[in-house]
């Protein structure tokens, strides 16, 4: 039963949920004279497509029952896929013939749940018992068997077969290594829909009982963050592709792994801003100027002003489609690494394309962002939290001042608030007008993030006079309410929630500040 050996007949299994290019392998499988067992849906294909394929049921004797539930779980199947050498002698005396090859993948199970109308008799029903069995069975006995379950190894694996007569030993490896992580992430996305969804229909405190993500490598980039380290790009589940699901690479070179995390943050900040153009620049994962204008070009020129330093080499997002004249300015002003907009003009693809390392996205959220868990990774854990899509309007915040903002003091305040979220704590943001003036970020004491987001102002030459603050979290002291007053702010967003509200409080009052409130906090760590 060497894979090498020639036995009577040449047997390929093939039942797959996913039927891309499966005629085309089968044909080539039977013109190399396989002989091709099939179920069900994959069968009729088949059959429509001239293969001339035996039904599982009448290789085994034994018909299809419980409205398809059992049909490959019988010794004729999983004798001929387990089989080895030593069991030649069990398998002539049962009638036992082996399976060279085994194409299987499974139900679609996250395509079914993704629909809001599946009920979980639904999903139960998609939960696949026959496939991920055949699969690690074969997986198992790869020494003899080759196991396929991407449509992407078709080529190869026939390739093999037509110019050495039989699959190598590294090449079953390699798939058996590709199946159980097929089934490994198959089972996880099972758990953790059970998990999630709990009996009552959701999971009691909104996180999963058991999380068991599973992720595919599709991308090895060149270093980490730094080129000591090695580093790869991961998507869950069964996603394909090289980029995260918000992306489309138009050109440039290969996006590294801070491009990504950079291009990720920049995106999903950017997107916050409805209505008209808005343009976010990041550094580091760090917002370093945001503006939203009547046109695209305005708002990259406040965004880029804000600090023209932070801005070399960093990533530039829109919320609406570039034009030619912003993308031309964009590579007249700066270096930039990254480019992302949710579309492009013709004429300014043009114009990138006389940069072409630059890297042109075409940059959405992520659609499934309400739903994500954020990952931290300790020391022998990990901590899981959902990701923080914390909003507020005004009717969401309480003035606490004496004196109340104006129409235009509430329109920056909720500009800062939303770009808070997205800054590394300690955060501050001085803007106005619908634009950033000074961001201080990442600092040990908020009061050394509002004197960098002054100084920052300050060197950028942008007047903070009737500006307003944003504070991610609370005030622990009077001193930063004090070192924006004589910057000129006149106007603070926080969460309140001090011991010393009352003392912050008064501060704002004395300097004839208006204060609000919003009840939430948007640490980012």
């Amino acid at each position: 039963m060497n894979p090498s050996a020639a036995p009577e007949r040449r047997l390929a299994l093939i039942s797959v949920s996913d039927k891309t290019g499966i005629l085309e392998f089968a044909q080539g499988l039977e013109s190399l004279g396989f002989t091709v067992l099939s179920t069900g849906g994959t069968a009729r294909l088949l059959r429509d497509g001239g293969v001339a394929v035996t039904g599982v049921g009448e290789h085994t004797g034994f018909p299809e029952i419980m409205d398809g539930r059992v049909k490959t779980l019988h010794p004729k199947v999983h004798g001929g896929i387990l089989g080895r050498d030593q069991d030649a002698g069990v398998m002539a005396e049962h009638g036992i013939e082996p399976f060279e090859l085994v194409i299987v993948n499974l139900y679609p199970f996250a395509e079914v749940t993704a629909n809001p109308d599946c009920s979980l008799a639904d999903a139960i029903e998609n939960i696949d018992i026959g496939g991920p069995t055949m699969v690690r069975a074969a997986a198992k006995n790869h020494a003899r068997v080759s196991i396929v379950t991407d449509s992407s190894d078709y080529q190869a694996v026939l390739s093999e077969l037509q110019s050495a007569g039989a699959v190598s030993e590294s090449t079953r490896y390699r798939l058996a290594v590709s199946a159980f992580a097929h089934t490994a992430r198959y089972d996880g996305m099972v758990a953790d829909y059970l998990s999630q969804r709990g009996p009552e229909g959701k999971a009691p405190d909104g996180l999963p009982v058991i999380h068991t993500p599973q992720f595919n490598r599709v991308q090895t980039m060149r270093y980490g963050e730094n080129p000591h380290q090695k580093a790869a790009f991961f998507v869950a589940g069964d996603a394909g592709g090289t980029l995260p699901g918000w992306a489309e690479q138009l050109q440039g070179k290969e996006l590294s792994y801070n491009n990504i995390s950079d291009a990720d943050a920049a995106i999903e900040c950017v997107h916050q801003f409805h209505g008209d153009p808005a343009c976010v620049i990041v550094k580091h994962a760090n917002p370093c100027g945001a503006a939203q204008a009547d046109t695209a070009l305005e708002a990259y020129l406040r965004a880029f002003e804000t600090d023209p330093v932070s801005a070399f080499g960093g990533i530039i997002a829109f919320n609406q489609q570039l034009d030619a004249e912003t993308a031309a300015s964009i590579i007249e002003k700066q270096f930039v690494e990254v480019i992302s907009a949710p579309s492009y003009a013709e004429d300014a693809l043009s114009v990138l394309a006389a940069k072409p390392n630059v890297r042109v996205l075409r940059g959405q959220p992520a659609a499934d962002a309400g739903n994500r868990l954020s990952y931290h990774k300790v020391a022998g854990g990990l901590l899981i939290q959902q990701y923080d899509q914390g909003r507020i309007e005004r009717s969401d915040c309480r003035c606490v001042s004496d004196r109340a903002p104006t129409d235009q003091e509430w329109l920056d305040l909720l500009f800062a608030w939303k770009l808070v979220r997205m800054i590394k704590s300690n955060a501050i943001v001085y803007a106005s007008g619908g634009r950033t003036l000074g961001v201080g970020a990442g600092q040990m004491s908020r009061v050394d993030s509002a004197r960098i987001a002054a100084w920052k102002a300050s060197e950028a030459k942008l007047p903070l006079d009737g500006a307003v603050m944003g504070s991610d979290a609370f005030f622990p002291f009077r001193d930063s309410i004090d070192t924006a007053a004589n910057g000129g702010i006149q106007a603070i967003i926080q969460p309140g929630g001090s011991m010393r509200d009352e003392e912050v409080i008064a501060a704002a009052n004395e300097h004839g500040m208006t204060m609000v409130f919003t009840g939430m906090r948007h640490f980012r760590h």
